[in-house]
């Protein structure tokens, strides 16, 4: 049996979260540069699948290929050590300073690698600029507007509408990153973690990283989206979303649930070996 128990998987959450913590630098920037450009590379095809079947669905379906990369590769999804690296300081392995110097420089080489892919995307997509109409550059425009102006014209109710979806995703998304730690398998790591990020993507949550692709691609493409609409409307806010959902969904919520089942295990333990010695005592007298 490939299956891994829970308890045994809250264990690996600690060592994997203190591993990405204490990588060097110059690792945690690339890995998160490929994570950025091969998460963006899946949203794209996910979007051509939509676009192909008119299903949305359909494109659900596909894009958990790029987290199935990018976990079985050991590269660097900032979003799901938001489960990882948080657990790990409150088990004291590692520091809340490492923890944020992780994540300073995730971040930052998913936005150099997300933008690489959106700037060689949209000159694909685009014809290298001379077809700005094309079905696929439309929908990217589209994306990027409705993920930052949509909620602008909302004013405080799209602000708590746009963190909502960001604490929500991140939920399914790090329960993927700890469902990949439940087999010992590649095949059972895959279709394990396959299951969540098919749930976030399907319903239209927010998720950081393919935000970092898909709206300065729509940006590129002529979305009017500006800088302070991109951040300031969806990009800081559904990165603290994401962390929320990460850290406190999934991470601290797992570790108490096995905590407190370890807990009563050995109370029931303690207690039945208890009733075998009072029987034993009894039988002496």
């Amino acid at each position: 049996m490939d299956y891994i128990k829970p308890g045994q998987v809250i264990n690996q959450m600690v060592e994997v979260g203190k591993t990405k913590a204490e990588m060097s630098v110059m690792n945690m920037f690339i890995r998160g540069v490929l994570a950025g450009a091969i998460l963006a590379c899946a949203t794209t095809l996910a979007f051509t699948a939509t676009l192909q079947t008119n299903l949305g669905i359909v494109g659900a379906l596909i894009f958990p290929v790029g987290f199935v990369i990018i976990v079985l590769l050991g590269l660097e999804l900032v979003t799901g050590s938001f489960a990882f690296i948080p657990l790990s300081v409150i088990k004291k392995q590692t520091t809340v300073g490492k923890m944020l110097k992780n994540y300073t420089w995730v971040i930052a080489g998913h936005l150099v690698g997300c933008a690489i892919y959106a700037a060689l995307y949209g000159l694909t997509v685009s014809k290298m600029g001379t077809d700005l109409a094309s079905p696929l550059a439309q929908l990217l425009v589209k994306t990027a507007e409705a993920k930052t102006i949509a909620y602008k014209d909302m004013g405080m109710n799209g602000m708590m509408l746009v963190f909502i979806k960001a604490i929500l995703c991140n939920w399914m998304v790090t329960l993927g990153a700890v469902m990949a730690q439940t087999s010992s398998s590649t095949v059972g790591k895959i279709v394990a973690m396959w299951l969540p990020i098919l749930i976030f993507f399907g319903q239209g949550f927010e998720h950081a990283v393919v935000n970092m692709f898909v709206i300065p691609a729509g940006m590129m493409l002529g979305a009017k989206v500006s800088m302070g609409d991109w951040w300031i409307w969806n990009q800081f806010p559904v990165l603290v979303g994401n962390f929320i959902g990460g850290a406190l969904l999934t991470g601290l919520l797992l570790y108490l649930s096995q905590k407190g089942y370890k807990t009563s295990l050995g109370n029931t333990i303690e207690m039945n070996q208890s009733r075998r010695d009072t029987a034993v005592a009894e039988k002496i007298v």
